[in-house]
């Protein structure tokens, strides 16, 4: 059995296990990485040999740091690579390889709509009735969202939102405020099943699920890079930032805001954006703070996205899908209860 794991940034550890009454009893390391001195690839493969099949990510990462002395150099992986990768050789981890990813590129909806979407496919694929999904966003209308456990007030100058006409939602994953505009944002959800991330920290499948899309900035001539926790930057200022929610079953929602083009006077008009927050990010305006994709590619926001797409298909196995009229009807059901509503809103004031 073969496992693979692709390190963000980093490089392939590829792991070829056998098991024998319910323990490994051959381990075999590969990969692209570089490793100090040659023989402490034995003392790894040693090191793993005899565990339980049923070991976690935690525990084959122990056994591995177990023997990793002060005179041995791993480049460009780590313990973690290594037992992710035996993970997924036994199947309790999957690769994006192991997966066909369903694209969702449909009109454009309401800023709520597209919140109750993001809740509903994500439930469906903890359900097993759906299969992970790449969902783009087209807006309906100028937003600001703000991060499941914000408050309303200390993020969104009421009167500046009524004086641009900005509807104000909430969604469920954590994280900051977003300030979007129809034809100046890309947004995108993914949808996956727990057994993408396995093993990963919330820090690290961040970088994970978000690395395809630094490969497709690349294809349009931006060279962006993750930076901890959530955010995704260039050389010129902060591209787009992330959020994710875990669903009790273990599905993941992770979802991307991107600046296309952006109107930083009016989104400090509606954002208030605190002194401490700003103090951190250690940049005195915000319009500093946002490097819009159109000034560093000059394309149409649609073939930036028809881009993205194209990159996403090249990687990973994918078909066209839509959402099912019985989806559309939760989703509208939820507006209807939940995200269209003051209560969900303000429920953090």
């Amino acid at each position: 059995m073969r496992g693979e794991y692709k390190v963000p940034g980093g490089k392939l550890v590829a792991v070829d296990v056998e098991t024998d009454d319910g323990r490994l009893s051959r381990v075999a390391l590969s990969g692209d990485f570089f490793l100090e001195p040659d023989d402490a690839l034995d003392d790894i493969n040693a090191a793993l040999t005899g565990l339980p099949e049923t070991s976690t990510v935690a525990d084959l990462t122990r056994a591995v740091e177990a023997v990793l002395t002060d005179d041995i150099t791993m480049v460009g992986f780590s313990p973690e690579a290594v037992a992710i990768a035996v993970r997924r050789a036994l199947g309790h981890a999957t690769g994006w390889d192991d997966h066909v990813f369903e694209i969702i590129h449909e009109g454009p909806e309401q800023p709520a709509m597209h919140l109750a979407l993001d809740q509903v496919l994500t439930e469906e694929l903890d359900a097993g009735r759906r299969g992970p999904t790449l969902r783009i966003w087209e807006w309906g209308a100028p937003a600001v969202i703000i991060g499941s456990f914000q408050s309303l007030r200390n993020e969104v100058d009421p009167e500046g939102a009524a004086k641009h006409g900005i509807t104000v939602v909430r969604r469920i994953s954590g994280g900051g405020a977003m300030f979007v505009e129809p034809g100046n944002t890309i947004t995108y959800s993914l949808t996956v099943p727990a057994s993408l991330v396995e093993g990963l920290s919330f820090e690290r499948s961040y970088a994970f699920l978000d690395d395809w899309v630094l490969g497709a900035l690349a294809d349009v001539g931006v060279n962006a890079t993750y930076k901890p926790l959530n955010d995704i930057a260039s050389p010129a200022g902060k591209i787009a930032g992330a959020a994710q929610k875990r669903l009790r079953g273990g599905a993941v929602l992770h979802h991307v805001t991107m600046a296309y083009d952006i109107d930083a006077d009016k989104m400090l008009e509606v954002l208030r954006i605190g002194r401490e927050k700003m103090s951190d990010k250690g940049t005195k305006s915000a319009n500093k703070r946002v490097d819009p994709v159109r000034s560093q590619t000059g394309m149409a926001r649609e073939e930036v996205i028809e881009a993205f797409k194209a990159h996403f298909r090249s990687r990973y196995r994918t078909v066209d899908g839509a959402v099912t009229p019985e989806e559309r009807a939760q989703a509208e059901e939820l507006v209807r209860t939940k995200f269209g509503t003051e209560e969900w809103t303000a429920r953090v004031p």
